[in-house]
């Protein structure tokens, strides 16, 4: 390809997206660059502190725990008081409850604060996740989730191999770390984020009062999203609890882990744009089915992996599933949430990873410590076919995909409301239809 293709590539991906979305994605970065303690507790309990794989999957499942609270109140926050002060609250919050654990020593305080922790780092994920489907035109919503994520992960690639080696000297630096970034996302939300919620008319507020938490799990499809979301969590979360504890026993260092999850990380960097913009035009059915076998067959490979190059390689496999799946599954979420309820459907979606981020490390932990992190990798070879059949089922009666209206302005809050939540879908639904990534 030559070297025009390439920037005319680059041009295509990142152009037609509002000044409000640049913000979100800047406050996104900053706030993965500071990701320390979702990365390294594991690292932190067993190997700076001595603790047990089973205590620490218990204090990274109270983690998970805090998020399983937070996600649904978050996500009525987000539609009742607005994106920006839920995201607002949040941030703060996070920043001084990561400071406070780097201080904790007794077991039952780091256990305590970690599932405050929780709470408050995955508060803000509805909120970002609404104003993001709020203020970007339907048919550019995959490729502004593509560089949401890609966002996420530069920071990540940064964070993880700089973070990996400050953990051998300071894991207090880290933490703090984390606080001061976060604390800077807050900041870049007062300052450039306008309130995004739409406007409340007459019809406006009827379609609100329809929409409640009861309304999203009488859904039935998107519950099925949910659920599916939920087995490729428990998968991908190996990713920051299984391996790290897995390379740990096998005698690798916290850089060695770094630099293995920075490859993660830097793929994503590196091969999100021109993997979506190959995706684009693809069956999103058969994209889903197959992200889903590649991720638990890659996780499954680590089983064969005693090298470091070879965790590398596994690290690959996993990764190529996490650029396809996500984008594609967040378009369909966005898809099927209804333009008055995104809070509470966000924040349903969001708790599917929360309640992952519980079970995970709990069944992780014991599985390690029982019978040795091999039957761990089997597990999730067997949860990705699983959730490939799971999304070739869910997603047969799926319209097809629409080639979207022209737009001459974004009107994010004209934009129709998908089919009624609480009833099945029969007929053509507002799609995301995908441009690039």
């Amino acid at each position: 390809m030559s070297v025009d293709s390439l920037r005319r590539a680059a041009k295509e991906s990142v152009s037609g997206l509002p000044r409000a979305f640049w913000w979100l994605w800047a406050s996104t970065l900053v706030n993965r660059l500071g990701a320390f303690v979702a990365t390294f507790m594991t690292l932190y309990l067993t190997l700076e502190r001595g603790y047990s794989a089973s205590f620490a999957g218990l204090v990274v499942a109270l983690h998970g725990l805090g998020g399983v609270i937070s996600s649904l109140v978050a996500g009525v926050m987000t539609d009742r008081l607005g994106r920006r002060p839920t995201m607002m609250a949040a941030q703060v919050s996070t920043a001084f409850s990561v400071a406070l654990l780097g201080f904790m020593q007794h077991p039952a305080a780091i256990a305590a604060v970690a599932m405050l922790v929780g709470m408050t780092s995955n508060a803000s994920r509805p909120a970002v996740q609404a104003m993001m489907a709020d203020i970007v035109r339907p048919e550019d919503r995959v490729r502004a989730f593509a560089l949401n994520y890609w966002a996420i992960n530069l920071g990540f690639a940064i964070s993880a191999a700089v973070a990996g080696f400050v953990a051998e000297y300071s894991y207090l630096a880290g933490f703090l770390g984390e606080a001061a970034l976060t604390l800077l996302c807050a900041v870049v939300v007062y300052l450039k984020l306008p309130e995004s919620r739409p406007e409340k008319g007459d019809a406006a507020t009827a379609a609100e009062a329809e929409v409640r938490l009861g309304t999203v799990l009488r859904d039935g499809r998107y519950m099925g999203v949910v659920g599916l979301s939920f087995l490729i969590s428990l998968i991908f979360i190996q990713g920051s609890f299984g391996l790290p504890l897995a390379m740990g026993r096998a005698g690798f260092s916290t850089g060695d882990f770094g630099l293995v999850s920075a490859i993660n990380g830097v793929m994503i960097v590196v091969l999100q744009i021109p993997v979506t913009r190959f995706i684009e035009h693809r069956d999103p059915q058969k994209l889903l089915v197959i992200s889903a076998l590649l991720a638990g067959y890659g996780f499954g490979l680590t089983a064969f992996s005693g090298s470091l190059g070879a965790l590398a390689l596994t690290v690959c496999v996993w990764t190529l599933a996490e650029i396809v799946n996500s984008p594609t599954q967040m378009g369909l979420v966005a898809r099927l949430s209804p333009l008055h309820g995104r809070g509470r459907y966000q924040g349903m979606y969001t708790m599917s990873w929360a309640v992952a981020s519980l079970i995970a490390p709990l069944l992780a932990g014991g599985v390690i410590d029982r019978f040795g992190a091999g039957w761990l990798w089997g597990a999730t070879a067997v949860l990705g076919t699983v959730a490939g059949l799971g999304y070739w089922l869910l997603m047969r009666g799926l319209p097809p995909v629409a080639a979207p209206a022209p737009v001459s302005e974004p009107a994010p809050a004209s934009e129709p409301a998908p089919a009624s939540a609480s009833a099945p879908v029969s007929g053509p639904v507002p799609e995301v239809r995908p441009t690039a990534a």
